[in-house]
């Protein structure tokens, strides 16, 4: 399919904002980072909550899109019976756990959360490849994407106090593995670039796939959580609203596109508000912390839902994204 020139506009336009959108917060955390223990500011306490709780609640939009739902009504156990499961298990948990065990519990949670974060820049990398006319990655190119984000989640959990966990442990032998497996997927990374033939070796893309690949290298630049993890917590929110902005952008079913984008800003609001508040209740009593829990297992249910509705190997999220998407997901 021939792309129009409204089309390729669209994608320079979906490029360049990545691009923005991705290296600003990276900026934003460094300088807005607190010194010590003294409190976030209220530019990066917003930054964070548009990048985190409401770039989550984003993702109820697809249960108002009919023929989304009637995918999810088709395959109930990804779509309805584990989003469900997650968030009564999650709620049980953080009710009937130590304090000790309930760390425990949230490191396994951000590991699962971080290396959700570079699956997402798998895909955006391979969809920059696909709009720019690159060909597919390699299986070496997604080895390389896929080995940082498992290398920054090993340094993650072996330092804890970068996601305000447990201070005073540090698995120092775990955070040099994941030093050492990041430094060898961004060199393995960087010789695919380097092997590919300049035809296939577009700017854009070169300019995307870098980034995803060095997405992870804060955690090993500084020891402030906020300069370290903030702004990857920022740019995948980030990044995630604006795809989902375009998706409801498209008008569907009598719908104008502008409303369709209203009703995601008001659900990922509404939703993202709801799930800030919860995010914060792990040190009170029953109640707090059950709620709480419902937050931790509504986060995961995100990191589900999204692992289906993007997958493009599937046929039904193929069909939709690239009738949404054409621009990027039917160039060749």
């Amino acid at each position: 399919m021939t792309v129009s020139p409204a089309g390729a506009d669209l994608r320079r336009r979906w490029l360049a904002a990545t691009v923005l959108l991705t290296l600003t917060p990276f900026v934003a955390a460094v300088l807005l980072a607190p010194a010590g223990s003294a409190a976030p500011s209220v530019a990066l306490v917003w930054l964070l909550f548009v990048g985190s709780s409401a770039h989550v609640g984003a993702t109820a939009w697809f249960y108002c899109v009919p023929e989304v739902r009637a995918h999810m009504r088709a395959h109930r156990l990804r779509y309805q019976l584990a989003p469900v499961g997650l968030v009564v298990a999650a709620t049980i948990a953080s009710i009937v756990a130590s304090a000790s065990a309930l760390i425990w519990g949230l490191l396994a949670y951000f590991a699962w959360q971080f290396f959700h974060f570079q699956k997402q820049n798998l895909g955006i990398a391979a969809l920059a490849a696909r709009a720019n006319g690159a060909g597919r990655l390699s299986h070496w190119e997604r080895f390389a994407l896929t080995g940082v984000g498992v290398g920054g989640v090993c340094a993650l959990v072996g330092h804890p106090a970068l996601l305000q966990l447990a201070p005073q442990h540090r698995a120092t032998l775990l955070f040099g593995v994941g030093a050492v497996i990041f430094a060898a997927s961004v060199l393995l990374g960087a010789a695919c670039l380097a092997r590919r033939q300049r035809s296939t070796r577009p700017g854009q893309f070169v300019i995307v796939y870098l980034i995803s690949l060095l997405f992870f290298l804060p955690v090993f630049c500084f020891s402030s959580p906020y300069a370290a993890v903030a702004g990857l917590t920022m740019a995948h929110g980030l990044q995630y609203l604006l795809l989902m902005g375009l998706l409801a952008r498209v008008p569907s079913g009598g719908q104008s596109g502008r409303v369709g984008v209203l009703i995601l800003v008001n659900i990922a609001l509404v939703l993202g508000l709801a799930l800030n508040q919860a995010s914060h209740l792990h040190g009170g009593g029953p109640v707090e912390r059950a709620i709480f829990g419902v937050y931790l297992g509504a986060v995961m249910a995100h990191f589900v839902i999204d692992a289906g509705l993007w997958r493009l190997r599937d046929e039904f999220p193929r069909r939709f994204l690239t009738q949404r998407l054409p621009f990027l997901l039917a160039a060749v």
